[in-house]
């Protein structure tokens, strides 16, 4: 008999080698995935347009399904798609409630945020506060609480306070507690009561969604009044209440978390991305948004 070659045994074995190292590579993978919720409202879980419902199959909503049976997608799961497309690894899980502050979300649903997370994203009412536009005192000591109960569980964990956008519904009409302001005021005003309130609370920092609104603004990527009528070659970044979002509104919401949280720059996604395809964005408005997104991230 002859004996075997070396070669002959050397290449089971390899493959062997191979399959466990791949296997270790994979569960290293999973292993190493950040946690991250987000905290919010309908701002949070896409009201009014159909991201509301998009790939709810890719997130956690920790709420379950809601009163339609079904759960939560929202920009979560844009986010989460996002990642996905840069080749990041995070299991994203959401927690929304219509029309609540961060105060409701701290007395009502602790039992449920109260975990260890890598990432938090906080989010809180339009206006402020509900009954008091532009009050800022609840936002703050709210915020102050949450960051110290996620702290508690992660000193190291990321909490980052996202900032929203004008609403032309609280600027034109004549009872508006922005009237005969600019469109701009509301969503600086915000920006600045999301600073503070951040400060307060020592957390990461803030995501400028309303001041990249004011930015697609300014520069005519987007129009500014929607009670008029918006231009063919601007995009309208709210739905039909002039106060939630449109696709195009969360889409560019999105890319702002996307870029702060993880580092990556949004024109990387390119005219390409998946989700703009998915909601029918012509590749001139994705690469639009994203620009807009990198420019205010990254100070242009």
């Amino acid at each position: 008999m002859h004996p075997k070659s070396p070669l002959k045994i050397a290449v089971p074995i390899l493959a062997r080698l191979l399959i466990a190292t791949c296997a270790a590579g994979a569960l290293a993978g999973a292993a190493q995935a950040r946690t991250i919720v987000f905290v919010g409202n309908s701002y949070t879980y896409g009201q009014n347009a159909s991201v509301r419902y998009y790939k709810t199959d890719t997130v956690t909503d920790l709420n379950g399904p809601g009163a339609t049976g079904r759960t939560t997608g929202g920009v979560p799961a844009i986010f989460k798609a996002f990642t996905v497309q840069a080749g990041l690894d995070y299991a994203v899980s959401v927690e929304t409630v219509g029309g609540s502050g961060l105060d409701y979300h701290y007395a009502e649903k602790r039992h449920a945020l109260d975990q260890h997370w890598d990432v938090v994203a906080l989010q809180g009412l339009s206006t402020l506060e509900g009954k008091l536009p532009g009050n800022a005192e609840l936002l703050t000591s709210s915020s102050k609480q949450l960051v110290d109960m996620f702290r508690a569980r992660n000193p190291q964990g990321e909490v980052w306070m996202t900032a929203v956008w004008s609403r032309p519904d609280k600027i034109y009409p004549e009872d508006a507690p922005w009237y005969g302001t600019p469109i701009d005021k509301m969503g600086a005003d915000i920006s600045l009561a999301y600073n503070a309130a951040a400060k307060h609370a020592n957390a990461s920092g803030v995501v400028e969604i309303g001041l990249a609104w004011n930015r697609a603004i300014a520069t005519k990527v987007a129009g500014g009044n929607p009670y008029l009528g918006m231009p063919s070659s601007q995009i309208n970044l709210w739905s039909w209440d002039n106060f939630h979002p449109s696709d195009y509104g969360y889409y560019l919401e999105a890319l702002m978390l996307f870029g702060k949280i993880t580092g990556t720059d949004p024109l990387s996604l390119g005219e390409n991305e998946s989700v703009a395809e998915d909601l029918g964005f012509s590749k001139n408005q994705a690469v639009a948004l994203q620009k807009i997104a990198h420019d205010q991230l990254f100070g242009k």
